[in-house]
């Protein structure tokens, strides 16, 4: 099927820098939208940005200015860099695309098993 890998968390001071990495990979015919989300323990998960597949951006109002999304759509890869990190960016972040595999007809959503974001000093 389709797996989605994330990496590039851990942690780090705030007011310093990440970047997160998510590689689709598996019997892959498309790729429409991709994004990321981000959950506390105990809190829903909620949307921090996406991308479309011709590079429209869409944004949460606590990560504008400050998170940039983007995609590398021949290595089926999305990146979120992450500046200025505050103590309530704090999370688990989990990627998702929306995949047309073989053998289906249509978009299918995918997510990743999350990589965590300490910001801590």
């Amino acid at each position: 099927q389709v797996q989605l890998v994330e990496s590039g968390g851990g942690l780090v001071q705030p007011g310093g820098s990440l970047r997160l990495s998510c590689e689709a990979s598996g019997s892959i015919v498309a790729i429409n939208g991709m994004g990321w989300y981000r959950q506390a323990p105990g809190k829903e998960r909620e949307l921090v940005a996406t991308i479309t597949e011709y590079g429209r951006v869409h944004y949460a109002d606590s990560v504008k200015g400050r998170f940039i999304i983007s995609r590398d759509n021949a290595k089926k890869t999305v990146y979120l860099q992450m500046t200025t990190l505050k103590p309530e960016d704090t999370d688990a972040y989990y990627c998702t695309a929306a995949v047309w595999t073989n053998g289906f007809a249509g978009f299918k959503d995918y997510w990743g098993r999350g990589t965590q974001v300490i910001v801590s000093s």
